[in-house]
């Protein structure tokens, strides 16, 4: 990666349009609440690995359509790498690092709206007298509650018209990736429906350069709300009860799970002591876990569980 400008500013630039972008076109969904901001900035080194920076966080809370959305934007400084960036690359212990993105998980009031999460951020770790290393990552997956096939195709089909410009390829790569990293271990099920994940995206991984990386990185970001705002538009005037709504509490539990257990970024906040406010916006608003739950055989509630392992959707 010798000699490739690493240009940070142009990054931290497009993740501000988007944020803004995908909060402007969620609450004109929702119709009835615009998405608050809340700025925030570290002076000084706080926290267990230095960590300076600020951000930018939206949240809307108690929406007609979206009963809790955020979207955050942040770029933290930090002295040294934790142990959740460095485990599979040892080599970069000890370096110093920024990190700048977004990230975003937008729950819905109705039960027949899915989930949704995207991600998307560039990492740079430096060391004095070499050049730096950076990579990018980030993805998007969908939780539905009640699925409908066409949803995921869509969901799906967006995706893969957001890869193909950059070889056939990566798609099913990235596909992939996610059905695996979105996965339960403990329930032996995938979180939802999948979508795209990647991460340590840098010249190495495709022969692509830091410019043609970061425009991947872009049609990434800009499909998501592609993806997303037509199933929105199209579930959430379904009508629903308390029995949907009471499944819907009982499966959100499982996104909460995966997050504490295993999700990278929230690791990533904790370990390196981060804005707890930011990091764990991504948590539903109301949830429930049930003592050995099974639905009723047949039932509207148990046709989610043929959808929690991988399938190839277009």
């Amino acid at each position: 990666m010798a000699g490739q400008e690493v240009d940070i500013a142009a990054v931290k630039a497009y993740l501000l349009n988007l944020q803004a972008d995908i909060c402007a076109q969620l609450a004109e969904e929702d119709g009835s609440m615009e998405f608050i901001i809340d700025e925030w900035q570290r002076e000084g080194e706080e926290g267990v690995m230095g960590l300076t920076g600020g951000g930018r966080t939206r949240v809307m809370e108690g929406g007609d359509v979206i009963e809790k959305g955020g979207v955050n934007f942040s770029h933290v400084h930090g002295k040294t790498l934790p142990a959740s960036a460095t485990a599979h690359r040892p080599e970069l212990a000890g370096r110093s690092f920024q990190a700048l993105g977004v990230s975003l998980v937008i729950h819905p009031r109705n039960p027949y709206v899915p989930t949704s999460h995207a991600n998307i951020r560039l990492f740079v770790a430096e060391k004095e007298g070499e050049e730096p290393v950076w990579w990018f990552g980030g993805g998007y997956d969908l939780t539905p509650y009640y699925p409908f096939d066409e949803d995921c195709v869509h969901w799906h089909q967006v995706a893969k018209d957001a890869c193909d410009p950059f070889g056939e390829e990566v798609y099913p790569k990235y596909k992939q990736w996610c059905d695996d990293y979105f996965y339960l271990k403990h329930r032996d099920e995938t979180r939802g429906v999948g979508g795209l994940f990647f991460d340590d995206l840098n010249e190495e991984t495709f022969g692509w350069d830091f410019e043609r990386c970061f425009a991947f990185l872009r049609a990434v970001g800009d499909s998501y709300i592609k993806a997303y705002r037509p199933i929105v538009a199209k579930r959430k005037d379904t009508e629903y009860g308390e029995r949907q709504k009471d499944f819907q509490l009982y499966r959100r539990g499982r996104y909460a799970e995966f997050n504490l257990a295993f999700d990278r970024g929230t690791i990533f906040g904790l370990q390196t002591g981060g804005r707890t406010e930011s990091i764990l916006m991504s948590m539903p608003p109301e949830v429930t876990w049930k003592y050995a739950y099974q639905p009723e055989a047949g039932s509207e509630e148990a046709r989610i569980y043929d959808y929690l392992s991988p399938r190839d959707w277009v």
